[in-house]
């Protein structure tokens, strides 16, 4: 039985030898390839796989993507935290409302500590194509807790962390024949009280709040458009507990319905006048943590493209109160070779100055003689 099994396998491991040499034999001495075949194998060589164009659809979504040179708008995008009350979900709720329809709120909540680690964040940013966030969330370290910030090159630029003292909704704390702004309008916005341009913090603060609540870009302004004002006020409010306490910092958003109606003090002027009357959302917030670019990646931000820089007019200037001042540069003039029009008082002044000069002359012949 042994014997058998092993002139078995030799004879296995023989045939399948002869088997592999004949494949070799057959593919070295098979065809050419047809100039096709050669032409493909060259291209698979030297470029490798093709890749499959992406269809119409999607090459415009990709195209709409990419960095413009005029940015239209910045979308905002609203997300609750690991927790979030009610309260703070009504925030978010009157923020979107604010920059609608140019904002996107997120339902569930999210597993983020913007601080710690972006990169979920700076994932949720770049998915739904908004260069804004807010992030609301609440604890027992930190209540009513309102995270701020925006991007650039899919990079958390700035964040600026806000503790919500009050807040008054514009749909609930005020009754329905207040009027409200229109989707799509721009605010007026309005920064009250020193702070603002004294410390750091409230002075990019301020400009992140602007870029948060501008709106579309655009170049022209309808004077009907600008239905709602916004005003910031930042003061020191002392804290009724006494003792040596410092003042808390304290930052309040009003927002206001503008309304242009007829000067009543002028009844021939055509010149509206714009009326006032609060239809919030309002907040009480003051400032926690903070986390601000660096000077370089803040200048790489604020750089103005090429071909938007103006180019620099030669003898042109602006004086302060806006009137544009020329210099023209000309060759020296001869005033003495110019002849100009004379007026007929000095062709007599000329006529009588010869008169007096040739009667000179002829009293000086006279008297040599």
């Amino acid at each position: 039985l042994h014997e058998s099994v092993r002139e078995f396998s030799s004879s296995a491991s023989s045939s399948s030898s002869i088997h592999i040499h004949r494949n070799r034999n057959r593919s070295s001495s098979g065809m050419a390839p047809t100039p096709e075949e050669a032409r493909r194998m060259h291209s698979a060589k030297v470029g490798g796989k093709k890749k499959k164009q992406p269809n119409a659809r999607v090459q415009r979504y990709l195209k709409s993507t990419q960095p413009q040179l005029v940015e239209k708008f910045k979308g905002t995008l609203l997300l609750k935290g690991i927790q979030c009350n009610q309260h703070m979900g009504s925030v978010l709720k009157e923020l979107r409302s604010l920059q609608a329809p140019h904002a996107k709120l997120l339902a569930k909540k999210n597993q983020i500590l913007p601080l710690e680690d972006s990169t979920s964040l700076e994932f949720l940013c770049t998915k739904n194509d908004c260069a804004l966030f807010a992030m609301a969330s609440n604890n027992k370290k930190r209540p009513n807790n309102l995270m701020m910030g925006r991007t650039f090159d899919h990079h958390v630029l700035d964040m600026a962390e806000l503790a919500v003292l009050r807040f008054k909704s514009c749909h609930d704390d005020y009754p329905g024949t207040v009027s409200k702004k229109r989707i799509g309008s721009k605010p007026m916005l309005l920064f009250c009280g020193d702070l603002w341009m004294q410390k750091t913090d409230y002075t990019n603060l301020q400009n992140l709040l602007i870029d948060f609540y501008r709106g579309d870009v655009v170049d022209k302004l309808v004077p009907t458009g600008l239905d709602h004002v916004m005003v910031f006020t930042v003061a020191n409010v002392p804290n009724t507990g006494g003792g040596s306490t410092p003042p808390t910092t304290m930052i309040h958003q009003r927002t206001y319905f503008c309304q242009l109606k007829k000067d009543p003090n002028n009844a021939a002027s055509t010149t509206p006048v714009p009326w006032l009357e609060n239809c919030g959302p309002d907040l009480d917030f003051v400032l926690r943590r903070t986390q601000w670019a660096e000077k370089d990646l803040a200048q790489a931000a604020r750089k103005l493209p090429q071909q938007l820089k103006s180019k620099k007019k030669k003898n042109k200037t602006t004086t302060v109160f806006g009137e544009t001042v020329g210099r023209l540069h000309l060759n020296k003039q001869h005033l003495e070779n110019m002849g100009g029009r004379k007026v007929k008082a000095l062709r007599r002044h000329e006529k009588m100055e010869k008169r007096e000069e040739r009667e000179a002359v002829e009293k000086e012949l006279e008297n040599e003689e």
